[in-house]
């Protein structure tokens, strides 16, 4: 007894410590995973449960109860896409459609190469520059690639395509700008200060700005393609950002200017080619993109207003020269006039965001990372369809459609590359 008396300090102490290590055990048990799999669990389960935190770990192990419960866990690797089977097989090609009917749409890869401006020419040839050899291509009957000059254009910004695909207007980083022929190999150097071209519907005139430094030196201009006979149509001033230069296919017009009404509202006027003003029509917000259909009649555009939570919306309007304004019609899609394209007059096909981020209108990059999908739209009776999810998330710059329509070519931001969906 005295032995304990005279130690009773340090037995408290000893205790004291042994309590401690207790409690702390206990609180500890719940976070520490297991180290090895329990009994009874599949391997495939485990492994996914093992790459979890520990908490992660312990909390659903303890909800498995029975081992198998999750039986048939996805693998955490695999991507979820709500319009896919949802079970644990790969998705395989066939539960895509192979012709576009409103759901998931088999993509077919065009060409491994990069492809930098597209365009289909109105033979309904395809054609664009790759940016690995910076060498221009177009793509024959047979879909093979064939070179159309063997001259490199590197450190290309942008490239504006003539009608019938055979010249092109190409801009370098420099500033550089010159008409290139694929068919005679000529090239015209163009003046530094002119800028911002749209080629006439016959391929052999141009209309752009003349910017020069000062102000009353600025013109809205045409020119022939070997980048002589100029003529100046108007002076455009401190104005150039608000003139379009855009030549339409029915030769009346070769540019459109715009002015501000209010906050939500600008007036667009045409120009003609000998400085004809036809009337005006007014557009509902700002950020005006316009887009010809290939007879000129209509006009499809895009803007953006506080209405619309500062995006892009598609309108549509009557612009020839005698009916510039009747049937505005708002279509109601939020995406830019740039991703669609016209087949004939009537018919428009869009690449759609599935969804935009407030201001997309005003900050058009916030946007480069949607996914978008591909609507139909009957500008005769006015119907509007999605035709297509394309089975790879894209990102869709150009759209380009056959005369036939039976496909559907589009590039992907994401990859460079060109893509093609069939229609019919």
């Amino acid at each position: 007894m005295n032995f304990f008396r005279r130690n009773k300090k340090i037995f408290l102490i000893i205790g004291l410590l042994l309590f401690s290590a207790i409690i702390a055990w206990l609180l500890w048990m719940p976070l520490l995973g297991p180290d090895e799999k329990p009994e009874g669990l599949d391997d495939e389960t485990w492994d996914f449960i093992s790459t979890l935190p520990e908490a992660e770990q312990r909390e659903i192990l303890d909800i498995i109860g029975e081992p198998g419960w999750l039986e048939g866990l996805p693998d955490p690797d695999r991507v979820t896409d709500p319009f896919r089977p949802d079970d644990d097989s790969d998705v395989t090609e066939e539960e895509a459609d192979l012709v576009a009917s409103g759901g998931l749409t088999k993509t077919e890869l065009v060409s491994q190469r990069p492809s930098f401006k597209p365009t289909m020419d109105n033979q309904g040839n395809l054609s664009f520059l790759d940016l690995r050899d910076n060498k221009f291509y177009r793509l024959d009957d047979d879909g093979n690639l064939v070179s159309l000059s063997d001259r490199q254009f590197p450190n290309t910004v942008d490239v504006t395509w003539a009608p019938n695909g055979d010249k092109a207007v190409v801009k370098n980083a420099q500033g550089n700008k010159l008409i290139y022929d694929f068919n005679t190999d000529r090239q015209v150097p163009l003046p530094d200060h002119w800028d911002d071209f749209s080629f006439s519907p016959d391929s052999n005139e141009l209309v752009g700005k003349s910017i020069g430094t000062d102000p009353s030196n600025r013109w809205l201009i045409t020119f022939d393609d070997s980048g002589s006979n100029a003529q100046t149509i108007e002076n455009i001033g401190k104005n150039e950002d608000k003139v379009y230069p855009s030549w339409s296919p029915n030769n009346q017009m070769v540019a459109m200017w715009t002015r501000g009404v209010d906050f939500n509202r600008q007036d667009v006027f045409f120009v003609g080619q000998h400085g004809e003003n036809f009337k005006s029509t007014t557009v509902e917000g700002r950020g005006f993109q316009p887009k010809w259909s290939e007879t000129g009649e209509k006009l499809l555009y895009s803007v953006y207003s506080s209405d619309t939570d500062m995006n892009p919306n598609l309108w549509v309007v009557n612009a020839e020269s005698d009916s510039i304004g009747e049937k505005r019609t708002n279509l109601n899609l939020a995406t830019w006039a740039e991703k669609c394209s016209y087949v004939g007059n009537d018919d428009v096909y869009c690449a759609v965001p599935e969804n935009l981020p407030e201001g997309a209108g005003l900050i058009p990059e916030v946007a480069e990372n949607t996914n978008d999908n591909l609507y139909h739209i009957n500008l005769d009776d006015g119907s509007k369809n999605m035709i297509a999810i394309p089975d790879r998330a894209s990102n869709i710059s150009e759209v380009m459609v056959s005369e036939d329509q039976d496909v559907l070519y589009f590039t992907d931001n994401k990859t460079g590359q060109l893509y093609s969906i069939n229609l019919k």
